[in-house]
Formats: structure tokens, C-alpha cells, sequence
């Protein structure tokens, strides 16, 4: 019979770590480089850009309310030149009334 000679690498895949190591060990590496992979996506990737979108939402909420001030000031002159409307009939209204009685 011939022996069959196993060759053991030096480079370590899953199933010889989880034999030296144990699975729970193996697993919990695992999720730890999972971890830091999210944290760094979340930290390199994310955050600049959610940084860029809160400055941009600042900068709208900033338009809005210049905007809303601007609307509030033009209702005021509508409602002053509506007053100035009224009164002017009402003037217009009596005088016209005052020439009747004396015509009269």
C-alpha cells in the first residue's frame, strides 16, 4: 500500500482555522472585521457626505424663512393698500353724498 502523504499548506483557510481555533472563535473574528468594516465604510463613506446634506438643509430652512419674511411684508403692503383702497371709496362715497344734499 502506498501512504498518502498530506500536504499542509502555511496558508490558513476557514476549515483548518476552525479546526485549530474552534468556530465560536473563527465566528467572533469574523464579526469583529465585519464591525470594523461598517464603522470605517460609515466614517470614510457616509459621514462626509451627511455632512455636506445637513449644511445644504441648513442653508434651505435659511431660504425658507427669508422667503416666508418676504411674504409676510408683501401681505402687509396688500393689506395697507386694501385699507387705502377702502378709505379712498369711502371718502369718495361721502363727498359724493355732500355734493347730492347741496345740489339738493
Amino acid at each position: 500500500m502506498e501512504e498518502v502523504a498530506l500536504v499542509t499548506s502555511s496558508d490558513p483557510t476557514i476549515v483548518s482555522l476552525i479546526n485549530d481555533y474552534g468556530f465560536p472563535i473563527v465566528l467572533a473574528v469574523g464579526m469583529g472585521y465585519f464591525i470594523y468594516y461598517v464603522w470605517q465604510f460609515i466614517s470614510n463613506e457616509l459621514e462626509p457626505e451627511i455632512e455636506k446634506m445637513h449644511f445644504a438643509l441648513i442653508r434651505l430652512i435659511d431660504q425658507i424663512r427669508m422667503l416666508d419674511q418676504d411674504m409676510i411684508r408683501l401681505q402687509q403692503k396688500v393689506n395697507v393698500v386694501l385699507e387705502y383702497r377702502e378709505r379712498q371709496q369711502f371718502l369718495e362715497e361721502a363727498e359724493g353724498k355732500r355734493k347730492n344734499e347741496e345740489t339738493t
